[in-house]
C-alpha cells in the first residue's frame, strides 16, 4: 500500500508540508507526521475524487510529536481520476492541496487457485496399535516424563490401602479404598495415555 507523507508543525505552528502530487492505483494511507504540538487535521477530497476515494472520518487529532496513519479506501476505476486532496490544520488557519491521481489497477489474472487432486482425498491414517504396544508406549512416556517416583508412591499407597482394608475387614473401608483406587487408576491412565 502506498503512503502519502504529510509533515505537520515542522516549520511553524500549524504548518503543512506535503508533496505537490501523489499517484496511486488503489487504497493508500495518509501519514500525518506531527513534529510539534498536538493538532487537528481535516482531510477533504474534491468532487471528482470524492466519488472514488473516502476516509472513515474527515477530522483527525494528532498528538504531540507523533504519527497518525489514515486509511483511504479507493473504489475500482476504469480510467484515471484526478482531483485535489485538501489538508487543513489550525481550524482553517493553514491549507495545502495535493494533486491526486488514481490510476486503474492492472489486471493480475484470474482469482482462481489451482488445487492439486491429492488434496481432495482424505489423508491415510496409520493402523491402530495393538494394546500391548500402546501399554509399552505408555510406560516409555511415564519414564520420559519422570513419573517413576510417582508410580512407586502410588503403588506403595495402593499396597497400604489394601493392607488396611484387609486388616480391618470393614465394608466401609474397603469401599473407600476401591473408590480411591478407581480414581487414581483413571488419573494415571489419563496422564500416561
Amino acid at each position: 500500500m502506498s503512503t502519502l507523507s504529510v509533515e505537520l508543525n515542522g516549520d511553524a505552528v500549524h504548518s503543512i508540508r506535503a508533496p505537490a502530487r501523489f499517484e496511486t492505483t488503489g487504497p493508500f494511507a495518509v501519514s500525518l507526521e506531527n513534529a510539534g504540538r498536538s493538532t487537528h487535521v481535516h482531510l477533504h477530497f474534491d468532487d471528482d475524487l470524492d466519488r472514488v476515494a473516502s476516509v472513515d472520518e474527515t477530522n483527525h487529532f494528532v498528538d504531540d510529536e507523533s504519527t497518525r496513519h489514515v486509511h483511504v479506501s479507493v473504489g475500482d476505476v476504469a480510467e484515471p481520476v484526478r482531483g485535489k486532496l485538501k489538508i487543513v490544520t489550525g481550524y482553517g488557519s493553514e491549507t495545502r492541496y495535493v494533486d491526486l491521481r488514481i490510476e486503474p489497477r492492472e489486471d493480475t489474472g484470474p482469482d482462481e487457485v489451482a488445487v492439486d487432486e491429492a488434496l481432495a482425498k482424505p489423508p491415510e491414517r496409520p493402523p491402530e496399535l495393538p494394546p500391548s504396544q500402546r501399554a509399552a508406549n505408555a510406560v516409555d512416556r511415564l519414564i520420559e516424563r519422570g513419573g517413576v517416583p510417582g508410580a512407586i508412591a502410588a503403588f506403595l499407597a495402593l499396597a497400604a490401602g489394601v493392607s488396611v482394608a484387609l486388616a480391618l475387614d470393614s465394608a466401609v473401608v474397603t469401599a473407600a479404598v476401591v473408590a480411591v483406587l478407581a480414581v487414581s487408576l483413571g488419573a494415571a491412565l489419563l496422564a500416561v495415555w
